[in-house]
């Protein structure tokens, strides 16, 4: 029991600065927040894997999308001008945004949200999408 003691004591001693100093520096320790604006976007949500890896898309790939999308690969939302908007999290690192696309799947949307420059591509933090006529 003692020696269960001293193994919580220690992960309590390491765990919680670490915990503290990243809650304070607003994400990841020694990552800061990306810089961005507000902005509303439109496009299809495509299932990336599928959409430039094999080609597929449309209406009649919205349940592939879905499958896939269940399985983990990334939807994304690319723009009638071919810009393609990398949904990122913004709470905690590691949360999917799948859930929020999966409904609309090889549809057209329009999207709020702040969007910032990611690694060579486009990133926004999603806070409303809904559904649009083409």
């Amino acid at each position: 029991m003692v020696r269960f003691m001293r193994i919580a004591a220690v992960a309590i001693a390491v765990v919680l600065p670490t915990t503290a100093r990243a809650q304070a520096m607003g994400g990841m320790a020694g990552h800061a927040m990306p810089a961005g604006k507000d902005a509303t976007i439109s496009g299809t949500v495509v299932d990336v894997s599928c959409k430039f890896g094999q080609g597929l898309g449309g209406a009649e790939h919205k349940m592939c999308a879905e499958i896939c999308a269940d399985r983990g690969l990334p939807l994304a939302i690319l723009t009638d001008d071919g810009k393609l908007y990398i949904p990122a999290s913004s709470g905690m690192p590691g949360d999917g945004q799948n859930a929020k696309l999966k409904p609309f799947a090889e549809q057209h949307v329009t999207v709020s949200g702040k969007v910032f420059a990611a690694g060579g591509a486009q990133a926004i933090q999603i806070t409303n999408i809904a559904a649009r006529a083409r």
